[in-house]
């Protein structure tokens, strides 16, 4: 299974999540069969507007079977939510701890956005 996590850093498994999605640094890939994790640069996390989008389409495009972040505004959401990703919330943690979490089923299912639509960066 291929999870992808927004991360803060790109220090393995170690790295923290990053609660903002579409302007999160990094994008961590992790694959539950063999714990790998690769990390890509989130390139829409400084655009001055349209960065959830963006990131959306990033993220929709890797084929990934979940997606764990913190807070994911109205047009990044309806997005991710017209593929077949699983769209979860999850702690500031480690990324180990989030996909720890995450198999045990304590993680919470999003249905729709976390944050109200806003105009890029002010």
């Amino acid at each position: 299974m291929k999870i992808v996590v927004t991360a803060a850093d790109d220090n393995g498994l170690k790295a923290k999540l990053d609660s903002r999605f579409g302007r999160a640094s990094y994008f961590a890939f992790v694959d539950t069969k063999d714990d790998s994790v690769e990390f890509i640069k989130n390139d829409a996390k400084n655009a001055s507007s349209g960065a959830g989008v963006q990131a959306a389409q990033t993220v929709a495009d890797t084929g990934a079977d979940v997606l764990i972040s913190g807070n994911i505004g109205p047009k990044a959401f309806d997005g991710l939510s017209r593929t077949d990703l699983e769209i979860y919330s999850g702690p500031e943690e480690s990324i180990q701890k989030v996909i720890d979490e995450y198999q045990l089923g304590n993680l919470e299912q999003l249905e729709s956005a976390t944050k109200s639509a806003h105009a890029g960066l002010n």
